[in-house]
């Protein structure tokens, strides 16, 4: 049985950077599980899936377009610190939780510039820009 688009599948998974440095991977004993093709990971990884056998590893590279996108100067929002909590002392690199304005959901973002009067965040997802490179073993096929 190989993968295809509906089936829930479960995986075993290490991401890293070009340069080899591992930003996630899957626990032993939990692994990633998922439904093919429903839009619950990036395009790239679904891609990757499919067509694989149970048992099966392999190791992709997927570029930014089918993982987290390009960076875009759009997502870098200067903000008034009037608009901060209470008690926030923002730093350049500091990460500090929104909401996305369009969505509702809880967005990470980071502090990029710091002025008198506002604050520069930057919305775009960390791995934006970047090639990943993903080790893949499927685990289970449902």
């Amino acid at each position: 049985m190989t993968v295809s688009k509906g089936d829930r599948v479960k995986v075993h998974y290490e991401g890293s950077m070009e340069n080899g440095e591992i930003f996630d991977k899957s626990e032993e004993d939990k692994p990633l599980e998922f439904v093919v093709g429903s839009g619950q990971i990036i395009p790239g990884f679904d891609k990757a899936v499919t067509g694989m056998k149970e048992g099966e590893e392999k190791e992709v590279t997927i570029s930014p377009e089918d993982a987290y996108g390009e960076r875009s100067e759009d997502l870098f929002i200067d903000v008034p610190r009037s608009k901060l909590p209470e008690g926030v002392d923002p730093e350049v690199g500091m990460h500090l939780q929104t909401q996305d304005p369009g969505t509702g959901k809880a967005q990470i973002v980071r502090v990029a510039e710091l002025g008198e009067e506002t604050i520069k965040i930057d919305a775009n997802h960390p791995l934006a820009g970047k090639n990943i490179k993903f080790k893949i073993q499927v685990v289970g096929i449902n």
